[in-house]
């Protein structure tokens, strides 16, 4: 049950364009930036996401290769960008391992390498 709560809520926040919050980014995921830059850096990702849930409110962050930072609603708006034709399908896939994650206390850290559709 929780599970399903929460991928209803990840639902409405990544692909209903529901409301995200600042503070809970800072409170469980700012601190943890460079440590993700590093492992984005190492495993040569295009860009790495990161969610996180808490009582039904959603934050997320993107970091990109030069060290940009997209918070929230920027951070939800970046992957559509790269994934211009498959955001919503890709983002339905990771959904239900986000929504495990999440429900065993584990933050969703997503490293995303892009292929060539040729």
């Amino acid at each position: 049950m929780k599970k399903r709560k929460i991928a209803n809520t990840l639902r409405k926040a990544l692909l209903q364009d529901g409301k995200m919050e600042r503070a809970l980014y800072e409170y469980e995921l700012e601190e943890h930036l460079d440590y993700w830059y590093e492992g984005l850096k190492s495993d040569r990702d295009q860009f790495v996401f990161a969610i996180t849930e808490n009582s039904g409110d959603v934050a997320m962050l993107l970091i990109t290769p030069d060290k940009t930072i997209y918070v929230n609603e920027e951070g939800r708006e970046k992957p559509s960008q790269f994934w211009t034709k498959a955001y919503e399908n890709n983002i339905n896939r990771l959904i239900p391992m986000i929504a495990e994650n999440l429900a065993n206390d584990i933050i969703s850290v997503n490293g995303v390498k892009m292929v060539s559709p040729n």
